[in-house]
């Protein structure tokens, strides 16, 4: 059995992890991993965890360093991973972290027993690339380190040659689908949010809704969710956002659905002119299917400059306003390179509003691709049991999942016909 023992920052010896089995494809070198707390015991929660990493070697620092400009880089330097306790100290902690992570070359994680979102989100902007709650497990630790070690494995080795732009291979994005209404009140959330339920158990693939309808979303509210984080906090660190960062924000459905959800809160933000665009780019990068409620803003188009990879839908009802709203809309998407435009007219109710369908198709300049039944009874169950509309057989989930089997290019669903019986 190993023995160790605590050193101050003049030692300079390590201990290795007490695993001698090293599974593949940990067998390389070992991260090398600092430990630093003050508190006994908070520190040696941090060691057992870590015992099960099977490929470490783990030095101790009882104090936090005296001079954290200098420190840091013998941190840099010396260590992949930097493990700092934060509740010895949060602010001289936070600027621990900010100072080893500033070049972005080494893995700090952070542990406290407080559940605070506010610290949680102070530290990743510091650069913080983990954050764990006390009390601290093996899973959870060897988890945040294979992550780490996983992102060491991805970092490109220096290139000695020059390599020509072409022949670096292009980032996949998922595909991007985003709703859209002609005018507030048309159901665009309550359509988003089961297309977007459908989409991740139809197509089984790794699925994100994202609700830009700010600043009074309720995407999560409409799936029976509560999140501490929002876009606002991925807007406010787009200059950071990675895949990484991204997923801390997310909550899950049962579904498998991951989710962005809207602030809880009225907040108050000044959008970058890239904000949005960098969080659609990262979320695609991660996710083979995005889905967006942008709600009825109109300045989508602007903010994120759709391509042709993309499809958006328009949102509308048989209404004068609301054709007429869809009409202007339609217009200034591009003829060409913009991207694909289909037309869902929701609440629909044949015959009851006055207005023939050969009507709509010039209102609009173009045939209606999606026609979503008018069921007042099934999508007030939806919103007061915060249950997807596809979770119940009715017209209007088969209609989305129509939908959702034509973007996975599955045949659709036959129609049930009517039959007749004495009894």
């Amino acid at each position: 059995m190993n023995t160790y023992a605590l050193h101050s920052w003049g030692d300079d010896p390590f201990r290795m992890s007490a695993s001698s089995q090293i599974p593949e494809p940990l067998g390389a070198e070992p991260l090398s991993i600092a430990v630093i707390s003050p508190d006994d015991q908070r520190r040696e929660a941090a060691i057992g965890a870590l015992d099960k990493f099977p490929n470490g070697r783990i030095r101790e620092f009882i104090s936090y360093p005296p001079d954290v400009d200098a420190v840091t880089r013998m941190l840099k330097q010396n260590f992949d991973v930097v493990v700092v306790d934060l509740d010895s100290d949060a602010e001289y902690a936070l600027h621990l972290v900010e100072n080893i992570c500033a070049d972005g070359a080494t893995n700090v994680i952070v542990y406290s027993a407080r559940v605070d979102p506010g610290l949680m989100v102070r530290c990743l902007r510091a650069g913080a690339r983990e954050f764990l709650h006390m009390p601290l497990t093996p899973s959870a630790m060897t988890e945040a380190l294979m992550r780490v070690w996983s992102r060491r494995l991805e970092t490109p080795a220096p290139v000695v040659e020059e390599v020509e732009e072409e022949s670096l291979p292009e980032v996949e994005l998922g595909k991007l689908f985003a709703f859209v209404s002609a005018k507030g009140g048309s159901g665009v959330t309550t359509l988003a949010c089961s297309f977007a339920v459908s989409l991740a158990e139809v197509s089984k693939q790794r699925t994100l809704l994202i609700d830009l309808n700010l600043p009074l979303g309720d995407a999560a509210l409409n799936l029976g969710l509560k999140s501490m984080y929002s876009t606002v906090n991925a807007f406010e660190n787009a200059g950071r956002l990675d895949a990484h960062f991204l997923s801390s924000l997310l909550v899950q459905h049962g579904s498998g659905l991951w989710v962005l959800s809207a602030p809880s809160e009225m907040t108050p933000i000044q959008l970058a002119d890239d904000a949005v665009g960098t969080l659609l780019r990262v979320a695609r990068e991660d996710f083979e299917n995005v889905v967006v409620d942008a709600g009825s803003r109109l300045d989508l188009q602007r903010t994120f400059p759709f391509d042709d990879s993309a499809t958006l839908y328009l949102v509308t009802q048989l209404g004068i306003p609301e054709l007429r709203n869809a009409n202007r809309m339609i217009k200034g998407f591009p003829v060409e390179g913009g991207p694909k435009l289909e037309v869902i007219v929701n609440r629909f109710d044949a015959g009851s509003h006055g207005i023939e369908e050969a009507h709509v198709t010039k209102a609009l300049s173009r045939s209606v691709r999606w026609k979503i039944p008018n069921d007042y009874a099934a999508v007030r169950r939806m919103q007061n049991s915060a249950t997807p509309l596809t979770q119940e057989d009715s017209q209007i989930s088969r209609a989305i999942q129509q939908m959702t089997r034509s973007v996975c290019g599955l045949p659709a669903i036959p129609e049930k016909k009517k039959g007749f019986s004495l009894f």
